[in-house]
């Protein structure tokens, strides 16, 4: 025997509101249809419903067990409407966000984390990737926000680049570091000690050798890579190795005092870190408001991120 669903939640209706006019209201039906729906269950089942000349109505054993399972039904309905109006307006959903590892782990998953504070029913899933694994990722529909750095002229056909922070890279050393002690600190001084090399596939690595080509210099000692951003760390507070690193990463770990800047000027990149995203009429809104939020959050922090380059004094 199968039974109509919706027939059971109605009774349930019906038996919270102790009348079939009050069960129709709650439901947004008409008493008649009400009525009717009823009287097919009961048809169906073979077994009166309510007990006769009970007012409010009283449901027998059998619609007392068959109204919990219709509760369950509407309860079930009711989240799944709330569901749909949380995915369209953005306060609900999965947002699938993949990003450049450094700047993932320094700023990105703070990020996120205020962001569900706003928005606790919104799902955050992270992965890490380089800008054409991420832009494979985007036009495969396996992620929805992919956080780069790209020039602004480079966003393939059917892709938006919104800009969060403008590019600047910073040779970054330990605190303590001999070279800080230095009065005339030179980019050739950079040779003297060994280097933590980018991961593989950043654009860092061609920054480095763009530091290399534009002072002369023919190699440097690679003594460490493959690391994560909180092994890059660890690894030069004990040594004396340099990096190549974005001025917002260091100035991310400034509370630390672990790592700090060279003020050296050095060759910068034509590139800015931004949110790239697919152009789509069915974007996720959530995607669309963790997006806004991640901008909003830049914009504060730009303001603070200048300041603290400006008290730099750059070589």
């Amino acid at each position: 025997m199968k039974l109509n669903e919706s027939h059971l939640m109605q009774l349930a209706a019906v038996l919270d509101a102790g009348t079939i006019s009050g069960g129709a209201q709650a439901l947004g039906q008409t008493q008649p249809a009400v009525s009717r729906s009823l009287a097919m269950l009961e048809a169906r089942v073979g077994q009166p419903l309510f007990v006769k000349g009970k007012r409010p109505l009283q449901p027998t054993p059998l619609a007392a067990q068959l109204a919990a399972h219709g509760r369950a039904i509407l309860t079930a309905s009711r989240r799944a409407t709330d569901t749909v109006k949380g995915f369209l307006s953005g306060t609900k959903g999965l947002v699938r966000v993949g990003g450049v590892p450094f700047f993932m782990d320094a700023m990105i998953s703070r990020m996120i984390a205020e962001f569900q504070n706003v928005e606790p029913d919104v799902t955050v899933q992270q992965s890490y990737g380089n800008l054409p694994d991420l832009t494979a990722a985007l036009e495969d529909d396996l992620i929805d926000l992919a956080i780069v750095p790209m020039g602004a002229l480079e966003a393939p056909a059917g892709f938006e680049f919104t800009e969060i922070l403008p590019g600047r890279n910073v040779v970054s050393c330990r605190t303590g570091h001999p070279l800080l002690r230095k009065l005339r600190l030179q980019i050739s001084d950079l040779g003297d000690y060994p280097w933590v090399a980018p991961l593989p596939g950043s654009p860092l690595m061609s920054d480095l050798h763009s530091i290399l080509l534009a002072n002369g210099m023919s190699e440097i000692s690679i003594r460490y890579s493959g690391g994560s951003l909180m092994s890059v760390i660890n690894y030069m507070s004990e040594t004396n190795a340099l990096a190549v690193l974005p001025f917002s990463v260091v100035f991310a770990q400034r509370r630390e005092q672990r790592i700090t800047v060279l003020p050296l000027d050095i060759p910068q990149p034509n590139r800015s870190l931004g949110i790239l995203r697919r152009v789509t009429p069915n974007r996720p809104q959530a995607a669309d408001r963790l997006a806004s939020f991640v901008c909003s959050a830049f914009e504060d922090l730009k303001h603070l991120i200048k300041r603290h380059e400006n008290a730099v004094v750059w070589g």
